[in-house]
């Protein structure tokens, strides 16, 4: 070997240490001494070494890049001679965990190495055995910050001693994961959390749906099918707050409510509150939906599409830098290129009882009539660490649905054709700022700007008459909060907000000449603080707080006191209490007289102090839950009051249609479900009750039961999962909805139907079931696909969701009765890369 370097360091003198690709050096050396090197391209890549003298011999040679290279050069025979990398060098490695300002040890740490991990015993300390030179370790500790160590400083003796800095985070604490299904949990505060990447299958569902996914739960229904008119406890759909991205959102659907208006392959997480609702959340007096996308910086370049009977979509989630990253989704129908038996299914059902599908009088001829429906979704999302203490976010999310409708027909032997349409559009724009100012205090900082706007040009051929609405939504908002923790168990959390809301309604109508323009605009200011207290034993976890609403235009203030109480009676048993006042200053108003092409009905209004009244709730709800041995067994019990609705939001369809008059809704019920899990099955069933009534003081009667008293509800399903493969099937089954009937022996009096007792009469019980199955395969390494096909309403039952009364031609009283989704098949397929 000195012979050797003595030679090397003579040529190397001679040849100034000049650098030569080793790739070059190998086609040398295989000439002089006629052999071949065989190897891994990747192997040899890059590396550049001084050329070794054509005085040594091939095994000097060998040995000579061996040497300068770190690859192992092995001679096979006297042909070829192969190039390896040489194995890394192992060392068993150790180390100890102490609290950077206790100095105490840390027990239970994860310590993670490439495919194995091991876990810090009592006295702090690990050890892992065959860990290999220039990697690291990453160690995780709940309540400190992350760190990754190189293999080099825990190679030596006695054990290092590792500080790790503390870090105060708020912790989402879980009462109940897999509530029915995988991917739903309740929370001690009692909202629920739906994590759409791990959310398991549901029946009638193929794709994680936001708003069709809370149908599931119990206490969650919609009386016509659709997820633009979810009722929770009784109330409208107007009453729940749906937040995306914390920007406030006024239209959740499309197809005019049978699908989402959010991309479900973007959305991370949802939050559903029914009670108990956080102080830093105002509106939404039944419910608050809250949406959130993924709000991670991405590393690597990921993305997705799909497509199923209804739409097409993809995301991409974009790296731009280390500390930057952007997500673009969107989604659009494809009615325009083919009409699918699931769109047939669905625009019967949206479109039935309207101007679109209508019927003429006798004197009158429909010739023909061609629709053009067509929908879109598209979200945008900027997202940058500033900092390791600093993040900015930016949001924008654009939603339209547009539908256009010619009619050719003759009136009075004159063939005329007439094109009407209507357009919904929503765009949002949202910016968030965090700052982490130390291990106990951070700040938020979000400002927004949604914007709804609902047109449309009603042409009616054979009354000569054209109706223009308008109708449209401005919102603007800023929050400033603070987060203060005060010590492993206790924090605060306060702020305030503004936001300004302007409303403006149009009317303009041809024959009689009519026009009307209404714009209000209201302005309110928020302070809001809260506390969290959670017991040294978790047992017991308290949020407490209060917010003030003041209303500028009315000179009001409005308090709102909140409640969340969870407390474990033992490993197994708890019991909550929730209670919560609220208010909201913005209501759908509907009018069913054809407007909006008979589709759109409902409008925004703010409330004016008068005939709008600001709309409150007061509601308290306690219950339990049992959870043991994959058995899970929850009951909650609640009272619920909301005053100052209108007869205009209620969408009264008898002697009240044309009323106007403010009153109250009390709805007293209660909630069950029971969950059971085999191993790879889930079986569960819901029943809630619940006892709707208005109370209207100028109305006679004044007491009555409310339009969405729906006293019992009862849903059975079960999911079974295996590896790939994965199926549900569900029972839905319900009481009929409430409505009036005419009077039997004097139905009509001049022009007025003469209604019995308002909703005295109930429809047909109402019952489907539900059929899914998804399979999940690669197609590649990188590329995963997955297919799946569902079934809504599988044994095709005639379901009637609504039944009103109209006079026709001939003064007789024809009964309109709207039926719910037939028979309704999707299947869809998706890659994920």
């Amino acid at each position: 070997m000195f012979f050797l370097l003595l030679i090397h360091l003579a040529y190397t003198a001679e040849s100034q240490d000049e650098k030569v690709s080793l790739r070059q050096i190998l086609t040398r050396v295989e000439n002089q001494f006629s052999i071949t090197f065989t190897y891994v391209d990747e192997n040899i890549k890059g590396i550049s070494i001084t050329d070794p003298s054509p005085q040594l011999a091939l095994v000097q040679t060998l040995e000579f890049l061996q040497l300068q290279t770190g690859l192992t050069f092995e001679q096979i025979n006297e042909r070829f001679v192969a190039i390896r990398k040489q194995p890394a060098r192992r060392f068993d490695i150790c180390g100890i965990l102490l609290d950077s300002e206790t100095g105490e040890k840390i027990a239970g740490a994860s310590v993670q190495y490439v495919g194995t991990f091991t876990y810090t015993d009592e006295s702090g300390y690990f050890k892992l055995t065959g860990v290999a030179e220039n990697s690291s370790v990453s160690i995780l500790s709940l309540g400190h910050k992350p760190v990754n160590i190189p293999i080099e400083k825990l190679v030596a003796l006695p054990c290092l001693s590792i500080p790790l800095e503390t870090q105060s985070i708020t912790l989402e604490e879980i009462s109940i994961s897999d509530y029915i299904t995988e991917g739903i949990s309740k929370k001690v505060d009692g909202s629920f959390q739906i994590n759409r990447i791990n959310l398991g299958i549901l029946p009638g569902l193929i794709e994680p749906d936001v708003l069709q996914t809370l149908q599931a739960l119990p206490g969650i229904q919609s009386v016509d099918e659709t997820i633009s008119n979810l009722t929770v406890r009784g109330g409208t759909n107007d009453q729940n707050l749906v937040l995306w991205d914390g920007i406030k959102m006024y239209q959740t659907g499309h197809f005019f409510g049978l699908i989402s208006a959010f991309n479900p392959y973007l959305t991370d997480k949802i939050l559903f509150i029914k009670n108990g609702t956080s102080t830093s959340l105002n509106d939404g007096v039944s419910s608050t939906i809250d949406i959130r996308s993924d709000d991670n910086v991405v590393k690597k370049f990921s993305g997705g599409a799909g497509i199923n009977m209804i739409n097409g979509d993809f995301f991409v989630k974009i790296p731009l830098s280390s500390k930057m990253s952007m997500q673009v989704s969107g989604r659009r129908s494809i009615a325009d290129l083919f009409k699918t038996p699931t769109y047939n299914e669905y625009f019967e059902r949206t479109f039935s009882n309207t101007d679109v599908v209508g019927t003429t009088s006798a004197n009158d001829t429909l010739l023909t009539t061609d629709e053009d429906f067509n929908f879109y979704d598209l979200n945008l999302k900027l997202m940058v660490d500033l900092s390791e203490n600093d993040k900015l976010r930016v949001n924008f999310l654009g939603v339209r649905n547009e539908i256009s409708y010619q009619e050719n027909a003759t009136r009075n032997n004159v063939t005329e054709s007439k094109t009407s349409n209507l357009s919904q559009q929503s765009t949002a724009t949202g910016l968030s700022y965090h700052h982490l100012w130390s291990n106990h205090v951070k700040t938020i900082v979000e400002g927004y700007y949604s914007d709804y706007k609902l047109e449309s040009t009603n042409y009616d051929i054979f009354n000569n008459q054209r109706l223009v609405q308008k109708n449209k939504v401005s919102d603007m908002g800023l929050k400033a909060g603070m987060f203060l923790q005060l010590n492993q168990h206790a924090d605060l959390a306060g702020g305030y907000q503004f936001y300004e809301v302007a409303v403006t309604s149009e009317d303009d109508i041809n024959n009689p000449p009519f026009s009307r323009l209404i714009k209000r605009v209201l302005r309110t200011h928020a302070a809001f603080l809260e506390a969290n207290y959670s017991s040294p034993s978790n047992f017991t976890n308290l949020r407490a707080g209060l917010r003030v609403n003041y209303i500028s235009e009315f000179d009001k203030f409005i308090i709102e006191p909140r409640l969340s109480l969870n407390q474990k009676l033992g490993e197994h048993l708890s019991v909550e209490i929730l209670g919560e006042m609220k208010s909201q200053t913005s209501t759908q108003i509907i009018d069913f007289q054809s407007d909006f092409l008979g589709v759109e009905k409902r409008r925004w209004v703010l409330a004016d102090d008068d005939n709008y009244p600001v709309v409150t709730s007061k509601q308290l709800s306690t219950g339990f839950q049992f959870n043991k041995e994959n058995v899970l067994i929850t009951l909650e019990g609640y009272l619920k009051e909301v005053k100052g609705i209108t007869t205009s939001s209620q969408g009264f369809l008898n002697q009240f249609q044309f009323v106007r008059s403010a009153g109250s809704y009390t709805a007293l019920g209660f909630d069950l479900l029971i969950n059971k899990k085999f191993n790879k099955i889930s079986s569960w069933v819901t029943y809630s009750y619940a006892d709707n009534t208005y109370t209207f003081n100028d109305l006679v009667p004044s007491s009555f039961p409310n339009n969405l008293d729906i006293r019992h509800t009862i849903a059975l399903a079960s999911s079974f999962t295996h590896e790939r493969f994965e199926v549900s099937a569900g029972l839905k089954w319900h009481t009929g909805k409430p409505f009036t009937k005419p009077v039997e022996t004097d139905p009509i009096t001049g022009s007025t139907i003469n209604y019995e007792v308002p909703n005295s009469s109930r429809l047909e019980d109402y019952a489907r079931v539900d059929l899914s199955v998804k399979y999940k395969f690669p197609l590649s390494a990188r590329i995963n696909a997955q297919i799946g096909a569902s079934i809504w309403n599988l044994l095709d039952n005639t379901n009637i969701i609504d039944q009103s009364y109209r006079i026709n031609d001939t003064s007789e009283v024809q009964v309109f009765q709207q039926k719910a989704l037939g028979i309704t098949p999707n299947v869809m397929f998706r890659i994920e890369f």
